[in-house]
């Protein structure tokens, strides 16, 4: 809903015109996230099955792929029984290994480089280690905004086809899904069982971010000529 949308509502709820905040919460766009507490609990459970599935590592795409839609399907109040996560799991798996095998490979690779860089052995060391730390989050966001495009009807290539169109459109998007990284590995790497919960905010802010309002071309537009006419 765009903002001038949005204040048509509140006028409208306010005047007695149209439907009550009460009645427009019950038309929300996600009720599931009406429950603060069961959201809470939802992403501590999807946290804690891709954990499991991505235990050996290249599963992780698929992992977080089915995790997203199951999160999807949650704040949507659809059905969001565990069997539709384990089905989105099989489908995602025979793509998704080889994306987490190629992820992991290059993250190995730009990992010792900055290691090298940091060791003085090779020259121009500082250069290296800038360019390994924007290739490892180059890597995030990418395998971040493929797992939240991946549908079983699609598939994965789709989805990767389409990462550069979503980061391109949505840079303040791809800010929050790289800080919400920055922040699951600073909070694992000072308490290792903390990773379960990481994962389940990774999968919601996969969701989450590009749902989020974003002020458009229109909304500047209708603020502008209220301006004027304030004027």
């Amino acid at each position: 809903m765009s903002r001038a949308a949005e204040r048509a509502a509140r006028h409208a709820a306010a005047t007695g015109s149209g439907p009550t905040h009460d009645d427009a919460a019950g038309q929300a766009r996600f009720p599931g996230a009406k429950s603060a507490f069961g959201l809470l609990g939802e992403v501590l459970v999807i946290g804690v099955l891709i954990a499991v599935v991505s235990l050996p590592i290249i599963t992780l795409p698929a992992a977080l792929a089915a995790g997203v839609r199951h999160l999807r399907r949650f704040l949507t109040a659809e059905d969001s029984g565990l069997g539709w996560f384990w089905r989105d799991v099989r489908a995602a798996l025979l793509g998704g290994t080889a994306v987490g095998a190629a992820s992991a490979v290059v993250a190995l690779i730009l990992v010792l480089d900055i290691d090298l860089a940091g060791s003085g052995a090779l020259p121009g060391g500082p250069l290296i280690a800038v360019v390994g730390w924007v290739g490892l989050a180059a890597l995030v966001l990418a395998l971040f905004t493929a797992s939240g495009g991946w549908t079983p009807e699609t598939g994965w290539i789709a989805a990767l086809k389409g990462v550069p169109v979503v980061l391109r459109d949505d840079l303040a998007g791809a800010a929050y899904l790289l800080a919400t990284a920055v922040f699951a590995g600073v909070v694992t790497w000072q308490l290792f069982p903390l990773v379960i919960p990481a994962l389940g905010c990774i999968a919601l802010a996969i969701v989450a971010v590009p749902e989020r309002p974003r002020r458009r071309h229109g909304d500047l537009d209708d603020d502008a000529l209220r301006a004027d006419l304030d004027a």
